[in-house]
């Protein structure tokens, strides 16, 4: 089955998931500030400029037809504050559509169930719109993203991709 979709609203109980804009780079580069959320990818916070520049080139996409790039802000229904991103990378969207996920939750968001609650919705959004397979690659040391994967139905495999574990759910598709 091709994956059929783009990047639309996202709704859970306490989370909207709203396609990201070149114009939230200003709002995210609070969100996304502390340093503690590069411990386990590398690197360190992009500024607003470098932000707005990473931004523009995610709306642009890969230019690659085969690959298509979806990025949401994740914000809180009570107040419509920002919160973190998900983002999902799909490949082969014209056969067996598979999509590549991941998710940031600014620290001061953190362990309130958000990230669980996002990637839960997006993967489950996902599998509606077509995707045969979702991965994550989770840190072997990260416990909190493997309990965030595990919570949207990924389950660990035996591979590992520069030293990360590879998460994955395998959908049956009509």
């Amino acid at each position: 089955m091709a994956w059929h979709g783009s990047a639309s609203t996202i709704v859970t109980s306490r989370l909207k998931l709203r396609p990201l804009e070149v114009g939230d780079a200003e709002g995210m580069a609070v969100v996304l500030v502390d340093p503690a959320l590069h411990e386990f990818t590398g690197g360190q916070p992009a500024n607003y400029k470098e932000l707005r520049m990473r931004f523009e080139a995610l709306v642009r996409g890969s230019g690659v037809a085969t690959e298509l790039w979806l990025n949401w802000i994740v914000c809180r229904c009570s107040d419509d504050a920002a919160v973190g991103t998900v983002q999902a990378t799909i490949t082969d969207p014209d056969d067996e559509a598979k999509a590549m996920v991941a998710w940031t939750i600014g620290s001061p968001w953190q362990r309130n169930g958000y990230a669980s609650e996002a990637a839960a919705g997006l993967v489950q959004w996902l599998t509606t719109h077509g995707v045969a397979s979702v991965v994550a690659h989770v840190h072997a040391h990260h416990a909190a993203s493997a309990a965030v994967a595990a919570h949207a139905g990924l389950r660990p495999t035996s591979e590992v991709v520069d030293g990360e574990a590879v998460w994955r759910l395998q959908v049956n598709l009509p």
